[in-house]
């Protein structure tokens, strides 16, 4: 299957859609905190999606090959959810780890962005564990350039996950987008420097990965959509949306409330 590459007014539409997908996170940043329920947070989401920017939530009701209908209009991950967790009644509680993970659909084009939020106070273990996997996506972003290829992607993040002790979920990966959610090509967390496919500029994809506190190891809950870690460990995943540059790299999906790229980058970003 061929791999989309946008050009001009395309790239205008993905950059405001993926600036979109930001400012929900944004808007939601505040209200992640103890006594709030994952529905609740949906729910708010939705409206601001719908009534603020005009925007059409992409996971409600969202049903790729072999799944039921995706039932609300955001996923939220909490402590051993990997991805995919169905917002739902509990109410969040101090210590927990959320990843809220935002797709919109703006004038037929997505923008798909996802953070992690820690609840109140965190374990050391915890924030640790969200640092790391930050730092781990920045690392997959730094070899985004023409001419490379996507297993320096996800070398760059398997090395650096693992040698803090952490695992990296294989079962599922960075994707193109645009017009569809789920595009070509797959942007694999994992692998060898040097393999895969070529990055051409007018790329645009995910990167986005999960990290394991315990073993890589997953299951799927009855819900057809949540996946958890095997052992029950705490897992994180922060996501953004790239385009590849004729020089390097540009993330779509930075908005006011993004936190800033670790130092690495800062330090070597022109």
């Amino acid at each position: 299957m061929s791999i989309p590459i946008h050009t001009g007014a395309e790239l205008d539409a993905m950059r405001l859609a993926g600036r979109l997908a930001g400012e929900v996170l944004d808007y939601l940043t505040p209200l992640v905190k103890a006594g709030v329920t994952t529905d609740e947070l949906d729910k708010l989401a939705h409206d601001y999606m719908v009534n603020v920017q005009g925007c059409i939530p992409a996971p409600l009701n969202y049903a790729p090959g072999g799944h039921r209908p995706y039932p609300k209009s955001i996923c939220a991950s909490v402590n051993d959810a990997i991805c995919h967790g169905i917002p739902n009644d509990r109410a969040l509680k101090n210590g927990d780890i959320v990843n809220l993970d935002i797709t919109v659909i703006k004038d037929g084009w997505h923008g798909d962005s996802s953070r992690m939020y820690i609840v109140g106070e965190g374990s050391i273990a915890a924030k640790r564990l969200c640092k790391v996997t930050y730092e781990a996506m920045w690392k997959g972003i730094a070899q985004v350039r023409p001419g490379g290829r996507l297993g320096d992607i996800g070398h760059a993040i398997q090395t650096y996950a693992e040698n803090h002790g952490f695992s990296v979920v294989r079962e599922y990966c960075g994707h193109g987008i645009g017009r569809k959610f789920h595009d070509e090509p797959q942007v694999l967390h994992y692998g060898r420097p040097g393999t895969l496919q070529e990055m051409i500029p007018g790329m645009i994809f995910t990167i986005e990965p999960m990290i394991n506190a315990g073993k890589r190891d997953i299951k799927s809950k009855n819900d057809g959509w949540t996946v958890v870690t095997k052992d029950r460990s705490l897992s994180a995943q922060w996501e953004h949306m790239i385009l590849v540059t004729e020089t390097g790299y540009e993330v779509l999906t930075v908005s006011a409330g993004s936190p800033p790229p670790p130092d690495f980058i800062t330090a070597t970003k022109t």
